[in-house]
């Protein structure tokens, strides 16, 4: 990955090889000081286990009702509604309620309640008049009741105005009002004037669950309290399952995910049951009386330890052990996978004494869980203070074109230029998957360049051995058979297995492999763009000390030390003007250079020059550095080429020099 090295000095070195055994490279990251960490009473674990998630494959027709109740006449109960969250001014129905619903029966923790001593029937009486309230009333009554009469009819039996509501608070207060009384049906403004008609999406969801269960569903949905999830009952049938799934992910999936749970029934016998919660990212912050509602988010800190694994596959292990998802573990940067390395990682949604309970698990994986505890927050990329490394180097001898030197001196000479002059700050080869096939910088060009099947089959390309995950990546190149595919991988193979799920449902097209790399978190995706972007930056690196070596030139990049936080990370990049140059004023490890993307600016001499054409050479003169479809945003950021080493010592051992 890196076949055009520079080196600082003319010095001879010497040769040797790293990583003949994980034990030959360890490395321990070194942390931040410490301001997230709080101690507080972990929340017992849950008694539940996750079984691997299932997705409907393409799109199957809904099967008959599995589980039924006897629809009730609407003075009884119209059942619970509500709908995803839509463009301003089109409010649907939210959950729970009937036609004559006390608002306080069956309220749900964290759901608004209406004011004291105000029934639902007067607010709508004042709000809209009786006449007009009375008129509403009876439309949402024989809705309910058509659609009680129809088996697979139009969920939709017309629409009832209620006229032009110029008021912007009165037709927030009438969406709400509705909403509580009328959860079956959808609001929405049309120039100022309100229309209410049926629910869609409540009456589809109708065909496949209880209406009680609808009704609960619609009720989470519109209550939206953060971290709060929603279980439908439990349910033997499989396929039944994933077609429940393939409906919420089809309807609700930019705000919700699902996952299948292992349960016991009232029977005490093990079942499945359907979870929903909210996606992350889905939704805006609830202003309660004391102001914006603080997030009560569990988070864990933990270290982990890890043998011979890629990080993003240690994670798959750990997020199948404990039913969460790959996205709710949070780290500092990749390690390498040849070797053992000790990391700090946060995981949401874990409490310290789950994780403790998979720590024997995890060790039969190559993975040991260390320092566990209680955090505030999760972690960010590049949040770390450095890496310590114990390398190991073997059978060391002096270049061949070097026959007179002598070998320890070779090595104490090297020793001391690398702590004297540093080391160019090249990114390493386990950033773009060394000895793969294909490399991860090819799959994050092909994303950049949109060309979303490319990089799938890139990402699928198997390396030449026989085991189940090569075999599975090979049988889907071959035959393009994803669902096949997704039952031969092992269940910690978590990024091929959500890619899988995704084409198994829209297809092995452009289409289809945009929603597969949309169905893998974010982190993920944009990890094979930044490896694209790192090969840029290495072979920059080696340009620039090849045609300017160590001297700073008019042009270069030289980052200042301004501390003040207001101003932008650009206007801390000087760009070396030609008298600066000639005064010296600024030494080789001042210098950085960019890392592409759509907000840096380029050295203005050769080394500028050099990056349009390669960038050129990739079909990328014209990138934007964001990739909309994969909601992949790519600003870029400065490196500095050089680095310096801190507390450097070695020792030999074995050598007859």
């Amino acid at each position: 990955m890196l076949p055009s090295l520079s080196y600082l000095t003319g010095h001879a070195g010497f040769c040797g090889t790293i990583k003949n055994s994980p034990g030959d490279f360890v490395v321990t990251e070194i942390e931040v000081p410490e301001r997230s960490l709080r101690d507080v009473q972990a929340e017992p674990p849950q008694k539940t286990s996750e079984a691997p998630l299932e997705q409907s494959s393409g799109c199957p027709q809904p099967p008959k009702k599995l589980r039924t109740e006897p629809p009730g006449p609407c003075a009884e109960g119209c059942g619970g509604g509500g709908g995803a969250p839509s463009p301003p001014e089109c409010h649907p129905s939210p959950a729970g309620g009937n036609c004559c619903a006390c608002p306080d029966k069956n309220q749900r923790e964290g759901e608004p309640k209406l004011k004291p001593g105000l029934g639902e029937v007067n607010i709508l009486d004042s709000l809209l008049g009786k006449p007009v309230s009375e008129l509403l009333s009876k439309f949402a009554c024989d809705l309910k009741g058509a659609w009680d009469l129809e088996n697979n009819g139009d969920s939709s039996t017309g629409e009832f105005s209620l006229g032009p509501i110029l008021d912007k608070k009165k037709r927030a207060d009438l969406h709400s009002a509705i909403r509580q009384k009328f959860p079956f049906l959808v609001t929405v403004t049309k120039d100022n004037e309100m229309i209410v008609k049926g629910n869609a999406d409540y009456r589809e969801l109708c065909q496949l669950v209880t209406e009680k269960e609808t009704s609960d569903f619609f009720k989470f949905l519109d209550a939206k309290v953060e971290n709060s999830t929603f279980s439908f009952e439990p349910d033997r049938n499989k396929e039944h399952r994933k077609v429940v799934h393939h409906f919420i992910n089809r309807k609700f999936g930019k705000l919700l995910e699902t996952k299948s749970f292992t349960v016991t029934d009232v029977n005490d016998q093990p079942n499945m049951s359907i979870t929903v919660r909210f996606r992350e990212k889905s939704w805006s912050g609830k202003r309660s009386a004391g102001g914006l509602q603080e997030k009560q988010d569990l988070y864990t800190a933990f270290t982990l330890q890890k043998e011979n694994l890629e990080t993003l596959e240690a994670i798959g292990f750990l997020a199948a052990e404990l039913g969460v998802l790959p996205s709710d573990f949070s780290y500092t940067g990749i390690k390498d996978k040849k070797a053992i390395t000790y990391q700090p990682m946060v995981v949401k949604k874990v409490t310290p004494e789950r994780l403790k309970e998979i720590g024997s698990k995890m060790e039969k994986k190559g993975l040991r869980i260390l320092n566990i505890h209680s955090a505030c927050q999760h972690l960010r990329l590049g949040q770390l203070k450095g890496n310590h490394f114990d390398i190991v180097v073997r059978d060391l001898k002096c270049h061949s074109h070097d026959s007179s030197a002598d070998l320890k001196q070779r090595i104490s000479e090297a020793m001391e230029n690398v702590e004297t002059k540093g080391f160019v700050n090249y990114y390493g080869p386990q950033r773009f998957g060394q000895g793969q096939h294909v490399q991860t910088d090819q799959i994050g060009l092909a994303l950049l360049n949109e060309k979303m099947v490319k990089a799938v089959k890139l990402f699928f390309t198997p390396e030449d051995t026989d085991d189940p995950v090569n075999n599975a990546k090979r049988y889907f190149l071959q035959t393009e058979d994803a669902k096949g595919a997704l039952a031969m991988l092992p269940e910690f193979k978590v990024r091929e297995k959500m890619l899988l799920r995704a084409l198994n449902r829209y297809g092995v097209n452009h289409e289809g492999c945009t929603k597969g790399w949309l169905n893998i978190p974010h982190s993920m995706r944009i990890f094979y763009v930044h490896a694209y972007c790192s090969k840029i930056w290495n072979e920059a690196a080696s340009y620039r000390l090849k045609i300017y070596g160590s001297k700073v030139v008019e042009g270069d990049l030289v980052f200042s030390e301004e501390s003040d936080e207001s101003v932008s990370l650009n206007d801390k990049v000087h760009v070396v003007t030609a008298p600066e140059e000639s005064a010296n004023k600024y030494s080789i490890n001042q210098v950085v250079l960019p890392m592409v993307g759509h907000s840096i600016k380029y050295p203005s001499n050769k080394v500028g020059q050099w990056y349009h054409e390669r960038l050129s050479k990739d079909e990328l003169q014209m990138c934007k550095f964001r990739v909309s479809p994969l909601q992949l945003n790519i600003p870029g950021c400065y490196r500095p080429i050089l680095k310096n080493v801190q507390n450097l010592s070695y020792f030999l051992e074995g050598t007859k020099c």
